[in-house]
């Protein structure tokens, strides 16, 4: 038995360790201008702190002249000149990041981005790259969602991302989320804005944390700054239904990934007026008539949309066990993480503007073994 003298110890003890921060999604970047608020930080909060500005120096000499090889000393030369020639207390910038008490020194933003970008050549041009970092780009719904914005984020092929899920992170997600057991009980809009930050912290994320809503779908749609796309990935029939007539009215492109049997399904409202919804799969008119509908009458119409005859066998079986064996259906990490590179892959082509037709397409890799 626990002696609850020391059990009760043990709850004081954990009463004194610190909270984790549930809300913070941005760093916090300082030029040498700010060298006063860096120093309180520092003083202040004590962070562990990453200082690679010397590789990052090295790399840009490298992709800078491609037709050379150097060698380890030949680098070793350059940055010795370089430090000379160069003034060190105001190159370069530090990024603060508040929830995991980190301070990173970086290049300049142009030269990170030239950095980080770098390896996208020439598949991705440098045209392309700057028509994508104007791209305004929405995402609902963060568990397949979650892997379409990271493989975007490291690409770069968006300037701002809007994210919008009221849930929570569980135990259950990580089967499929990346994100570890410290990062449970966080909103999943924070939990992809902060993985986003520490990737590339200027790209701009802004969160939806009640998801979208009748309330602020004009808001997430935008109106000084509208969707070029809308990658919706809900579980909700309303919201799909909601989100696709709100696309259709504004003429945004929308990308769904289903994360069963490679299905993606693109909807052109920007290219076809009065577009049906779904390809005409939903066999409603709108949200209207859907919500004027018994639960087991949603039920068909969401077996219509997903064309339940074209599903994989085991995830047949599955709808038959909702409420049985399941209280929800199962996703892979595997079939969500492909998705999520097709998925990315078909944003930055229609962003682009190449031909991406409007039609439901199967990726499924067990189609070809």
């Amino acid at each position: 038995m626990t002696d609850n003298s020391e059990t009760t110890g043990l709850n004081a003890a954990f009463m004194l360790l610190n909270k984790p921060d549930l809300s913070s999604f941005k760093p916090k970047i300082y030029g040498f201008i700010d060298r006063a608020e860096l120093l309180d930080l520092i003083n202040d909060k004590q962070p562990e702190f990453h200082d690679e500005l010397k590789g990052q120096v090295m790399e840009l000499n490298k992709i800078r002249n491609p037709q050379r090889k150097f060698t380890p000393e030949e680098q070793e030369l350059f940055f010795k000149e370089w430090s000379e020639a160069t003034d060190l207390n105001s190159y370069g910038l530090f990024v603060y990041y508040p929830w995991s008490n980190k301070l990173v020194r970086i290049v300049g933003r142009e030269e990170f981005i030239e950095l980080r970008t770098s390896r996208n050549k020439h598949k991705i041009t440098m045209e392309e790259q700057a028509k994508l970092s104007e791209a305004t780009v929405g995402i609902i719904g963060l568990s397949v969602g979650q892997s379409v914005a990271l493989t975007m984020a490291m690409e770069r092929s968006f300037g701002t991302l809007r994210i919008a899920d009221f849930d929570t992170l569980e135990l259950t997600n990580l089967n499929r989320i990346r994100a570890g057991v410290s990062s449970l009980g966080l909103a999943k809009t924070v939990v992809v804005a902060r993985e986003i930050a520490e990737i590339d912290p200027f790209l701009n994320v802004e969160l939806f944390e009640e998801g979208v809503t009748e309330n602020n779908i004009d808001d997430f749609f935008g109106v000084d700054e509208p969707l070029d796309l809308l990658i919706e990935e809900c579980d909700s029939l309303p919201i799909k239904i909601m989100a696709r007539e709100k696309a259709r009215e504004m003429g945004v492109p929308v990308i769904m990934d289903t994360s069963d049997r490679g299905m993606i399904d693109v909807e052109r409202f920007d290219k076809i007026e009065n577009l049906p919804l779904l390809h005409g799969l939903c066999k409603v008119s709108g949200i209207k008539e859907l919500m004027s509908l018994s639960p087991e009458e949603q039920m068909g119409v969401m077996m219509g949309m997903v064309d339940f005859n074209n599903l994989s066998p085991r995830m047949k079986f599955s709808f038959g066990e909702l409420g049985k064996s399941l209280s929800t259906w199962p996703q892979l990490a595997s079939d969500v993480i492909a998705g999520g590179g097709n998925a990315a892959k078909m944003a930055r082509m229609i962003v682009l503007g190449e031909d991406v037709p409007s039609k439901r397409y199967y990726f499924d890799v067990s189609d070809h073994i």
